[in-house]
């Protein structure tokens, strides 16, 4: 399940990334330019218990949420239909994974 989660994120990756060109604006150059506007911690910890690991993707995944509300709100102050209509597939499916990991994560 989470190599699917990992599949479908990597999937709006792209599709964000396809979005931001269709407006005209510049995507990510290169891997500086990801780590200058990185807004999702890396996790350094020589160890990681599976359930510590699984709530911090649910809490990204939450963050993740946000932002997609965020360009949303942009979005239909801007008039941008089509970007507002495919962001909220994104926070369906970042909602969804979100659970999945809370879910997850009860009891154990």
């Amino acid at each position: 399940m989470l190599d699917e989660q990992a599949t479908e994120i990597l999937a709006v990756t792209d599709l964000i990334a396809e979005r931001v060109r269709k407006l005209g604006e510049t995507t990510l150059r290169s891997i500086g330019d990801i780590a200058r506007r990185q807004q999702v911690k890396d996790n350094d910890q020589d160890f990681v218990t599976p359930r510590d690991m699984l709530l911090e993707l649910r809490d990204d995944n939450l963050k993740l949420v946000q932002q997609y509300r965020e360009v949303k709100e942009l979005a239909d102050a801007a008039k941008d239909n089509a970007t507002s209509g495919i962001v909220d597939e994104w926070t369906d499916q970042a909602e969804q994974r979100a659970w999945f990991l809370f879910e997850a994560t009860r009891g154990a």
